[in-house]
């Protein structure tokens, strides 16, 4: 028998969920999950619309859903493999080696997406959000602050739009399909993260017009940003959102030398 685990109060945020209701993207979905490798969980199962489809791949499936009506009604549809577990998804944490699949309240996007990012373990995410957060994660139309922070982690694709009729409440806005990939060989060590996030926040955020002024108030040196702007053929006008995420980890070899040189003065 399926096994409930333990079971929070609802919070406010349960509310606002629109449940898949195409056959043919919740197919899409299925198909795409079937292509992974091991366990998978589902965040915000709602009434089970997407994890009976996924439950039919035999994997071992980890369904969570923080309102207990829900949970009580999904447990006694889901076959023995299924654990349903009333829980938050901003606290849970995907077990090692899974492929997550949730269709992301759209109000919870960014803090779920940023939950996700800090949590460990997983291996790849299928994120139904909103269209233009799911283009804006995967870079399409030029790459945002959160996505070039982690990028050096993390691989993202668009696989799709969702339109709105699709879901039921229907929602204002169509949705899409982000794909997110854990990089076995990351371009960073993980040690590197918070230099690597700073400087990315300071070119994002920093003042000038075009990427060669904004990187010289960075305090990226000259000869830096000129070898950076050249060999990728970046214009000195471009903008931040220009840049492919994964090339900014390259500025990182004279931020340290920097933060050495500092050091060792004020030894």
């Amino acid at each position: 028998m399926p096994r409930t685990l333990h079971h929070p109060r609802p919070g406010a945020h349960e509310l606002g969920q629109n449940y898949l209701r195409d056959p043919r993207m919740v197919r899409r979905v299925v198909e795409l999950a079937g292509r992974t490798c091991g366990p998978l969980v589902e965040w915000g199962a709602g009434d089970g619309s997407l994890t009976l489809p996924l439950a039919a791949l035999g994997r071992p499936l980890e369904a969570v859903e923080i309102d207990e009506r829900n949970v009580a009604r999904l447990s006694r549809r889901v076959p023995a493999h299924v654990t349903v577990r009333c829980a938050d998804i901003l606290r849970h944490a995907p077990s090692a080696g899974s492929t997550l699949v949730a269709n992301l309240p759209f109000h919870l996007t960014t803090p779920a997406v940023k939950h996700l990012l800090r949590s460990r373990g997983w291996v790849d995410a299928l994120l139904i959000t909103q269209w233009e957060v799911a283009r804006k994660r995967s870079g399409v139309g030029g790459a945002t602050m959160l996505t070039a922070q982690w990028a050096p982690w993390f691989e993202s694709r668009l696989e799709g739009r969702i339109p709105a009729d699709s879901f039921r409440p229907r929602p204002t806005v169509d949705a899409g399909l982000l794909v997110l990939h854990r990089r076995e060989h990351p371009l960073l060590p993980a040690r590197r993260r918070p230099v690597h996030h700073d400087l990315v926040r300071r070119v994002f955020t920093g003042p000038g017009r075009g990427l060669e002024q904004i990187l010289r108030r960075a305090e990226v040196p000259a000869p830096v940003i000129s070898s950076f702007l050249d060999r990728h053929g970046y214009d000195r006008r471009a903008l931040p959102r220009d840049v492919d995420p994964a090339h900014w980890t390259e500025l990182l070899a004279p931020e340290r030398g920097r933060a050495d040189g500092a050091r060792r003065r004020r030894g």
